[in-house]
């Protein structure tokens, strides 16, 4: 007996122009797919993807981008599940959150699951939120985490939250994409202070000491005298200005709408400045060569007559009998020949 039903009617493969009606359109369902589109490492999906972001380009840079860090432990998914709310709930805006979790080392994919401890806010019509792997990219970031930016930008969200994994490898990757920083930190500094990079304190643009409430409010209050004191002692914050530094508490709400407004405030001023203006163009700089020096790193690893001699050279390297410097000028003397 033959199985006479019809054949499954093929699905449609999407087009440039799919992705970027639905993307303009705000449809979140093609914005998911469009995320999923620039994310993809996939050979084929790279000259839509580039074609759909050029187009998009003309539509983005309305938004307000702000990089959220801080340890784990220091409530970020409760913060900016409360500032979301407060955004769309209270101020009619939409946010877009992009939230970069770790990644398995088994099967690459997030760990957290940080949609799924936003509920409240992943419920709200004009907010949206995309868990990304950061797939061991330096700095807790996505690889592509600039390009979801301008999609979300181009789909109409005013804020766009980009909360980092925290784990301290390179907070300036995210300082560098984003307008305003913000450092997230727990009450009770003493001696968690002294452990704080000297670097990370000159790149935030803002500071807020979470969980102020109960009996860590007079903790959070000193923590954040002690953030004063130690900002004061660093002359290099002169030419970028001082950051605010807030108490907050996300569980109860206590304190976010204060924290919303320094950033906003920080924002005007470098508006008003032309500084916001130039740090963008700064920004779409770095970017460039971040994707120079990244396709460059993938024709080394894939080059055929890289590969053809990579094993020879390692195994030289291995052995001492080539210096690594060597190595590495015949490796590159492949690729310049071709």
């Amino acid at each position: 007996m033959t199985d006479s039903s019809p054949p499954a009617p093929r699905r449609r493969v999407l087009t440039s122009d799919d992705y970027f009606d639905g993307v303009v359109q705000g449809n979140l369902a093609m914005l998911a797919r469009a995320f999923t589109l620039v994310e993809s490492s996939a050979t084929k999906h790279h000259a839509i993807a580039e074609d759909l972001l050029t187009r998009l380009m003309p539509h983005s840079g309305r938004g307000i981008r702000i990089g959220i860090t801080g340890a784990p432990g220091a409530g970020k998914s409760t913060f900016i599940e409360a500032l979301g709310l407060l955004l769309v709930q209270q101020r009619g805006l939409r946010v877009a959150v992009l939230a970069v979790d770790p990644s398995s080392g088994v099967t690459g994919g997030s760990i957290l699951g940080d949609k799924t401890r936003m509920g409240r806010l992943a419920a709200e019509e004009n907010a949206f939120i995309r868990p990304s792997p950061s797939a061991g990219t330096l700095g807790g970031v996505a690889n592509k985490t600039r390009e979801c930016m301008l999609v979300a930008e181009a789909a109409g969200f005013d804020v766009i939250l980009v909360e980092t994994v925290g784990v301290g490898q390179s907070e300036t990757m995210v300082a560098e994409m984003t307008d305003c920083f913000l450092g997230l930190m727990l009450p009770g500094a003493g001696d968690e202070l002294q452990g704080i990079k000297r670097g990370l304190l000159e790149l935030l643009d803002v500071i807020a000491v979470n969980k102020a409430d109960g009996k860590n409010a007079e903790a959070a209050a000193l923590a954040a005298r002690q953030y004063h004191n130690a900002l004061d002692s660093l002359s290099g914050r002169q030419s970028t200005g001082v950051p605010s530094i807030l108490t907050c508490s996300a569980l109860t709400k206590k304190g976010i709408d204060a924290v919303w407004d320094a950033i906003e405030s920080k924002c005007e001023r470098r508006r008003e400045s032309g500084a916001f203006d130039n740090r963008r163009k700064e920004q779409n700089l770095r970017w460039l060569w971040a994707i120079v020096e990244d396709q460059l790193r993938q024709t080394l690893h894939t080059h055929p007559g890289v590969q053809e001699i990579c094993d020879d050279v390692e195994n030289q390297v291995l052995a001492g009998t080539m210096p690594p410097a060597i190595g590495a000028r015949r490796l590159m003397e492949v690729i310049i020949k071709t």
